[in-house]
């Protein structure tokens, strides 16, 4: 019924535009026109056609809008709303001296020009900061909720804007990341990161061209996964020249968290007191720990140094030292764990067959 309304509102108003609007025709005209009435009929019927087709766009749009907003967390449409009233308001307080102003007739245009681009920027500035800060905002429209207090209480820690690095986009993980659910709060993707993984996409090197193409390939999959989470973020410093610098300040300006996997810029920022997530870190953390004793279903892949051992790698690159492996190469079989060794260019594990072991 209603998508019949906004169709017939749009056919009797193109209808209606068109009968009324030949009298705005030159006169000259108007005297070369056999039949007034005749010409708005037909002009009056162009404007129902144009209508129609309209009132179809529009209410496609009205439809999908609608469908979005069904399918938006209950938190992000009630911040989203405030942002964009607050922005209204803003807009409207700052805007009132504007018309206040003696402009001249012939200038009189810039009063709503002036009032119709303000209101558009500063409804999406809101909604942006909204989308930003949205639990803060919420936090101070319901300031007795049981999140709130906990809060107060410091029970509870907020959780902080990630900021995301190229590196980490490139990576990959960070989807899968996400996916698990074990990352929390915003992901803001900075415009100046988006121009340099854009850059590394056209670079004439084939494996940089490679690795960024990738890297805009993950970073669209996860604004269609997670649309509500990802915002990308306009902010830049014209006066800092190199990204990692810029990172590091847009991480302290929003008092934010950077989310990175370079360790240079993992150090670099830890000494300017942001707080930073390396991806891996948190890898190597994850990383089971082999006891003695503990079995591996392991494929040999290559001889190692001894001509009885056999070499082969754990999912995570993990070397696995196999004893008397050697003729199992291009197998795949049960090891044993016998012991392992941490090295500064990693940790090594060293097993035997299965069917080998003594008891």
């Amino acid at each position: 019924m209603l998508d019949a309304i906004i169709i017939f509102s749009f056919i009797l108003a193109g209808a209606g535009i068109g009968f009324y609007g030949v009298e705005l025709l030159p006169n000259n005209t108007l005297e070369q026109v056999t039949s007034l009435e005749g010409l708005s009929l037909v002009t009056a019927g162009f404007g129902a056609l144009i209508g129609f087709a309209v009132g179809l766009t529009a209410q496609t749009g009205y439809r999908r809008l609608e469908r979005q907003v069904r399918e938006m967390p209950v938190d992000v449409l009630l911040s989203r709303s405030v942002g964009l009233v607050l922005g209204l308001l803003v807009a409207n307080l700052l805007l009132a001296p504007i018309f206040l102003l003696p402009i001249p007739i012939e200038f009189a245009f810039i009063k709503p020009l002036a009032a119709v681009l303000g209101s558009v920027m500063f409804a999406f500035s809101g909604i942006s900061l909204a989308d930003t800060h949205g639990r803060a905002l919420l936090r101070l429209i319901n300031p007795h909720s049981v999140e709130t207090m906990l809060l107060a209480e410091g029970t509870l820690k907020p959780s902080t804007t990630k900021v995301l690095d190229t590196s980490c986009i490139i990576d990959g993980r960070i989807e899968d990341l996400l996916g698990t659910g074990f990352l929390e709060g915003q992901i803001l993707v900075p415009q100046f990161v988006l121009q340099e993984l854009q850059q590394v996409a056209d670079a004439s090197n084939d494996q940089k061209r490679v690795r960024g193409r990738r890297g805009l390939d993950i970073l669209n999959r996860m604004q269609e996964n997670f649309p509500e989470r990802i915002l990308i973020h306009p902010a830049d410093y014209e006066d800092v020249p190199t990204v990692d610098a810029k990172l590091v300040r847009l991480a302290q300006e929003i008092n934010g968290t950077l989310l990175t996997n370079d360790y240079n810029l993992n150090k670099v920022a830890s000494l300017q007191k942001v707080v930073v997530l390396n991806i891996n870190d948190l890898a190597q953390a994850i990383r089971p720990a082999y006891l003695p004793g503990d079995t591996i279903d392991l494929k040999i892949v290559k001889s190692g140094k001894e001509p009885t051992q056999g070499v082969g790698y754990l999912n995570d690159g993990t070397m696995v030292v196999v004893e008397d492996g050697n003729p199992y190469i291009g197998d795949e079989l049960c090891v044993i764990v016998t012991g392992a060794l941490q090295t500064s260019a990693g940790r090594m594990i060293f097993a035997r067959p299965e069917a080998t072991v003594v008891a």
